[in-house]
């Protein structure tokens, strides 16, 4: 059998078969050679499904025999690669036409009616399958007085993808409540939940929050796919010398470690990508957390549960008592989880851990201003780390351009003043008119050295803590995203957008 690499199947040829049909009947047309159509057969193909090949196709059929193995890679491969619809857990129907959806949807809400369900599931699932092949991180549902809006976030970005009828918002509404396992009788009180889905051989988690508001309940759902998490901290943009500290730090036998920023900006992800380059096989590594966002192999993960009780601290008391070596706390929330993060950091254990503040100077602060005393943190803390995403440029539209005066005095703040050109965002079919396809770390890295040290033990504020940082060499986040927009990976616009406020 010849090599099949992605290239090897015909988009159109694969898209005309359901997934579904492939999977069951063990059947994978590829494309057309010698005007045969070339498919794959797994060893328990059946006759009907390749009887079924040649009706639809109108074509002679060129057989392959290959293994169960090599057939379900080269199905997943086709698939994802065609971009057909793909079975999820509860099997997506062949519908990814929103347009034509939208005509079918019912003009009224009548949840008796079990003609009017079929549209709104088949809606549901094409709304989740687009997400997933934009790479959308959320999707919004939002009910306002007179229309409904269905938002995905792209980059950071929302952008709205249609507007079903009003009258139907509490039928979608309730139909991801059925998936998730909520109540949907519950229409007062805000409700939680998980959606497990599978896309071919893609494993993709959905996280499912719902709010009363005055017009109808607001649901957002947040995506996270396992197999596009890049839990390698090479591959988060960070910048060689920023690397090499967080290296070192991370293999010091005490200490904490923080990231910061705001919400949306990766601080989980690079959390779990430090994690991933310690030894598991001699370390014992244990998270808590909320929600366990990505699986690791070889961690222990527990996730906090407010309603029986276990919460950040309550949790952490437990897992001190496991003989941990490596302790992740998903965010320090409050003045008992922060003492007992320190106080772990103490008595030998390396602690990683989120907090939500601006940059890294203001992280000391915030945590002084919860009550952690002075001396506790010049005693504890190893470093800071703040980031933020910006989005890159589409490789396929991006345009050169000579800078103009605000953008050349921009570029002499970040040290760049001898650009001769800058790179911006122009917009295209492959980036949906965007300009920006895909999103880049910038990272600003607070090494805890003896000077500051001192001058967090004798309680000094903030802008004294950066000044001395940035005397000891750290950049500021404005300054380490000087090397994407040198490069061409990002604007200078986007690097002033997303670091206004740093």
């Amino acid at each position: 059998m010849p090599a099949t690499s992605p290239a090897a199947f015909d988009e159109a040829l694969t898209a005309r078969i359901p997934y579904a049909f492939s999977r069951a009947h063990g059947v994978l047309a590829c494309r057309v050679e010698d005007d045969a159509v070339v498919v794959l057969l797994r060893p328990d193909a059946t006759v009907e499904g390749l009887a079924e090949l040649r009706r639809v196709l109108a074509r002679p059929l060129a057989t392959r025999a290959v293994a169960a193995e090599t057939f379900a890679v080269e199905l997943a491969r086709a698939y994802n690669q065609a971009g057909a619809a793909l079975a999820m857990s509860e099997g997506l129907a062949n519908e990814t036409d929103l347009a034509r959806l939208m005509q079918e949807l019912p003009s009224s809400e009548d949840l008796l009616d079990d003609s009017a369900q079929a549209p709104v599931v088949r809606m549901i699932n094409a709304l989740l399958l687009q997400a997933l092949r934009e790479r959308a991180s959320d999707l919004h549902f939002e009910p306002y007085e007179a229309r409904s809006v269905v938002r995905f976030r792209i980059d950071g970005m929302l952008r709205d993808v249609i507007e079903p009828p009003r009258a139907l918002h509490a039928a979608l509404v309730s139909r991801l409540k059925i998936m998730a396992g909520l109540d949907i009788a519950e229409k007062r009180l805000p409700q939680d939940g998980r959606i497990a889905l599978r896309l071919g051989d893609r494993q993709v988690d959905v996280r499912m929050s719902t709010l009363p508001t005055g017009t109808g309940e607001r649901v957002v759902l947040r995506l996270l796919d396992q197999a596009s998490a890049r839990l390698d901290l090479a591959k988060l943009g960070m910048g060689a010398a920023t690397l090499a500290q967080i290296d070192r730090v991370i293999r010091e036998p005490h200490g904490i470690l923080l990231v910061t920023g705001p919400t949306g900006s990766g601080k989980t992800t690079t959390l779990y990508a430090a994690l991933s380059r310690l030894p598991r096989a001699t370390t014992n590594m244990m998270t808590v957390e909320d929600p366990i966002e990505y699986a690791l192999d070889g961690v222990a993960q527990t996730q906090v549960n407010p309603r029986i009780d276990l919460t950040f601290a309550r949790a952490l008391r437990s897992i001190l008592r496991q003989d941990p070596d490596v302790i992740m706390i998903g965010e320090i929330r409050d003045l008992e989880t922060a003492q007992i993060a320190v106080q772990a950091s103490l008595t030998g254990h390396l602690v990683l851990a989120t907090l939500h503040t601006n940059d890294a100077a203001s992280a000391i602060t915030r945590l002084a201003d919860m009550g952690v005393e002075p001396y506790l943190l010049a005693s504890s803390l190893l470093g800071v780390l703040a980031q933020r995403l910006v989005r890159t440029l589409c490789p396929l539209c991006k345009v050169a351009a000579e800078p103009t005066d605000g953008e050349r005095r921009l570029l002499q703040e970040i040290g760049l003043g001898t650009a001769r050109q800058v790179f911006g965002a122009a917009g295209c079919d492959g980036c949906n008119q965007s300009g920006f396809s895909g999103r880049n770390g910038v990272y600003e890295f607070l090494r805890i050295d003896d000077s500051l040290r001192r001058l967090i033990h004798d309680g000094a504020g903030e802008l004294a803590l950066r000044d001395a940082a940035l005397a000891a060499g750290m950049q500021r986040l404005r300054n380490d995203g000087a090397r994407l927009v040198a490069d061409g990976t990002t604007s200078l616009a986007e690097l002033t957008r997303v670091t206004r406020d740093a």
